[in-house]
């Protein structure tokens, strides 16, 4: 299956590319270098998994992508309590993190199985 026709994949890269365009003027590079990188892990390691050829890399990498949800979802809470982030947005990209996460978790139990 082509990675870029699973909705996981394609609803974490928008999630990565609006977590770039809100952060693109934040002058504060070490935390706009690791939310960024986060982001844009998860599609990344989506689409890096799909096209292994073992079905165990497949799932470490989901794994991996599984994690990075994780990742910026802790790094979405900390940025809406220090105020780089309004409450509305960063609680609708957390529970997108969480929804991705449970995705991903479908997906690891599909092609585990």
């Amino acid at each position: 299956m082509d990675f870029e026709k699973l909705s996981v994949w394609r609803r974490s890269k928008d999630l990565a590319v609006g977590v770039y365009q809100v952060f693109k003027e934040c002058r504060d590079f070490g935390f706009k270098g690791q939310i960024t990188r986060s982001a844009v892990s998860i599609p990344s390691n989506i689409a890096e998994g799909m096209e292994r050829l073992s079905w165990r890399e497949k799932v470490w990498l989901l794994g991996v992508a599984k994690a990075s949800c994780a990742e910026l979802r802790t790094q979405l809470i900390i940025a809406a309590e220090i105020g780089y982030l309004s409450a509305e947005l960063a609680d609708k990209w957390i529970n997108e993190t969480r929804q991705l996460s449970r995705m991903l978790s479908g997906l690891i139990n599909k092609i585990s199985n």
